[in-house]
Formats: structure tokens, sequence, C-alpha cells
């Protein structure tokens, strides 16, 4: 895009937007696509992550691609879309909140598809902060949201490992320089570690011996130093003050809420429940995986109640 500009009033320019797209597109009397899903990945993915949904695109499945068309973007502060990483900007990129990522994504739509309405989102992790915010923020956006494993808030010990993650790389004195150095990898790879006992269920977990533990935290180590630190850092930030609950009540969008019983970040009583109590146009799946956070891998699972939420909004 030619240029966008965040809620600080910072404007950067020529920003790069990765993205991919699949399924049939439909388009109503003004010639405007009317059918498309929009797909937002968790904390720091790319638009692969659309990926997750597609044993669920199938013929006369929920998400069945000749029905709907989607449109996965990589978010604003991931690497691939406009980032500290990608425009090389690292600690001098603007800071950002989720209603700059919901911007960029709606600005993208608007500008490479005249889009101006969805008829529905797609949320995992992070995307469910996401979700949240642009129906919030624009009730008439889209018809329906589906947040899944993911909160209104940041809170408790969500907030602590955010916080602990903050900590772990401002504590680095080459941070603040700018450029990647032998320290800050360490450092990155000790703050993604931090990380690692938060995806599968504590069940999973126990299921392994101690020398399989050490062997999968040891290569999850060294696979997230992949990541870049400043990308991290920023994106970090952003969700850990997500708190929208005292607006739950302007979401006028259908929304279904996808919760896992054994999830280490947002466990169901916790989040979900509540989450379904204060949104009133809304629906609980609560899953059981032993994937815990991860459980959008096997999303599958679930395909009766997403087929039968999904009938709200086909006009076939």
């Amino acid at each position: 895009m030619d240029s966008f500009k965040f809620q600080n009033g910072e404007v950067l320019n020529d920003v790069k937007v990765e993205y991919m797209t699949y399924g049939t597109p439909k388009y109503g009397e003004n010639g405007v696509i009317n059918n498309a899903i929009l797909y937002c990945s968790g904390s720091l993915g790319s638009f692969a992550g659309v990926n997750k949904i597609l044993p669920l695109t199938f013929s006369k499945c929920p998400f069945d691609s000749d029905k709907y068309f989607f449109i996965s973007l990589t978010a604003l502060g991931s690497s691939g879309s406009c980032s500290p990483s990608q425009t090389g900007l690292k600690n001098k990129f603007p800071k950002y909140n989720m209603l700059d990522v919901v911007n960029f994504q709606k600005q993208f739509l608007a500008e490479k598809f005249g889009i101006n309405h969805v008829l529905g989102l797609i949320g995992n992790s992070m995307g469910g902060f996401v979700g949240l915010t642009q129906a919030i923020e624009y009730p008439d956006f889209q018809d329906f949201i589906i947040t899944g494993v993911s909160s209104y808030k940041v809170a408790g010990h969500d907030f602590i490992l955010s916080r602990f993650v903050d900590e772990i790389i401002e504590s680095d004195p080459d941070y603040a320089k700018g450029e990647l150095t032998y320290s800050l990898i360490r450092t990155l790879r000790i703050a993604c570690l931090a990380e690692f006992n938060f995806g599968l269920s504590k069940e999973a977990l126990r299921a392994k011996t101690n020398d399989e533990l050490s062997f999968e935290f040891e290569e999850f180590g060294n696979e997230m130093i992949e990541t870049d630190i400043y990308d991290l850092k920023y994106c970090n930030a952003a969700s850990m003050n997500f708190n929208v609950e005292d607006d739950l009540d302007k979401i006028t969008s259908k929304v279904l809420i996808i919760s896992c019983k054994q999830d280490p970040h947002f466990p169901p009583e916790l989040d979900g429940i509540p989450m379904s109590e204060m949104i009133e146009d809304s629906e609980l799946i609560v899953m059981d995986s032993e994937l815990g956070h991860l459980c959008f891998n096997e999303i599958e699972n679930i395909s009766f109640e997403l087929q039968e939420f999904m009938r709200n909004f086909d006009d076939s």
C-alpha cells in the first residue's frame, strides 16, 4: 500500500502486505466480492495459518471453498508484511495495537479488492483479539466472527508471561542498539522458550518422558531463533495490555467462541465461558483436545458444530 497511518499518528510509506487467497469469489450487484472470509493467524503467524482450516474447505464441509472466498494476511507487525524486521526499522518501528492491525487489513481489503464488508472473520489466538477489536470498532463490517482459543483480555498468568518475555528482551542492553548480535540471538531463544510450556496441554506434556521433553524443548528453542526479536517484542507489547471487556456489548455480529478444555493460555472457565455470557449473540464450543492451545490443528473434530453455525450464512 502507498502508506499506512498508525493510531499514534506515525505514517509509513510503501508498506508491504503479504497475503494469499483461495476459494470461489462471488460478486454482488456492485461488482464487489460479497462472500469473503478473513482469516487472522495467532502471534507472528503468517498468511499460511489459514491452512489450519484446510480440512474443512472441501465440498459440503463447513468452509466449503465452492461457497466462500478466503483471504489470509500476514498481519501488521509480522515478518513478511510491514514489520520491524521487514522494514529494517527494528526498534524504531512505530508502536502498534490491535486497532492498528485491524485498520491495516481493512485498508488493504478496500484498496486491493474494493471490499468494505466481509461475510466473516476467523481468528486464532491473537487473531481472536483482532476479530473482537474489529467487531467492536466496526460492527457493520462483518456478519460473523469466529474466535478460537482466545479471550477478551490478557490477564492473570497470561499477562505475567507477556511481562516475563518483555523483561527478558529488555534486560539485554544490545536490544537498544537496533542491530542483531550474538547476545540478542541468545536472548531471543530464552524469551521464546518461556512460551514452550503454554502450547500443548499439561496432559500431553506429562505423557512424554523427560528425555523427550528435553529434546523438544531444545528443538523449539533452535527453531524459534528464526523469529526476529524486534517483531517478537512489538507483537508481545501490542497484545500484553489487550482488554475489551467493557466494550463487548458493542458487538452486533454473530459470534462463535471456540475454547479448549486443556488450553494453558485461555482455559474456558476463565475466558471462553465468561466471554460467551457477555456477548449477546454468541455461541460457545468447548473442544476436548490434548493439543491444548494448538487445538486448531485438529479443528475438523468439531466439524458438525461448525457446519451448524455456518448454516446461518449459507445462501446456496
